[in-house]
């Protein structure tokens, strides 16, 4: 349930009189920016990858089958890494309470799976047997 503007109001007083009163306390308390933490570890993983990138060149360059091996098991294992971090960056839009990681698991409604099968199969089917049509109707093939 959100806070009307008065209560509002009255946190953001006592948040700055906590701070004026005891600052090494407050921002004890306040604890880390999950964005700034999960943004951080996606550039380190990028990093990385770039490190696997160099590695696998030069095993390919040097015709070193282990370092170029290595080097796509480290751009692999950053890549995850930069993705899992990137997708934990909690929105900025204000939705979600500061520290709050969004919910992607399985039975999450982010995590919908689409039914498997082909999608509009019978369309799909339709205007490929059009377009044989008309290109046997304009001799195309012959």
């Amino acid at each position: 349930m959100p806070l009307s503007d008065h209560e509002q109001r009255l946190l953001e007083q006592m948040e700055q009189a906590l701070l004026a009163e005891d600052p090494k306390f407050a921002t004890a308390m306040r604890g880390a920016d999950l964005r700034r933490r999960y943004r951080r570890r996606a550039v380190l993983a990028g990093l990385v990858f770039l490190v696997g990138v160099v590695m696998l060149m030069t095993g390919a360059v040097t015709q070193v089958i282990a370092l170029g091996v290595a080097g796509f098991v480290v751009m692999l294992g950053s890549a995850f890494y930069a993705v899992t971090s990137w997708r934990r960056v909690p929105p900025t839009d204000g939705t979600a309470a500061a520290g709050d990681v969004p919910d992607i698991s399985p039975g999450s409604p982010r995590r919908q799976r689409r039914p498997k099968g082909p999608r509009n199969s019978g369309s799909f089917m339709e205007r490929m047997e059009q377009r044989w049509r008309n290109r046997r109707e304009r001799g195309y093939g012959q």
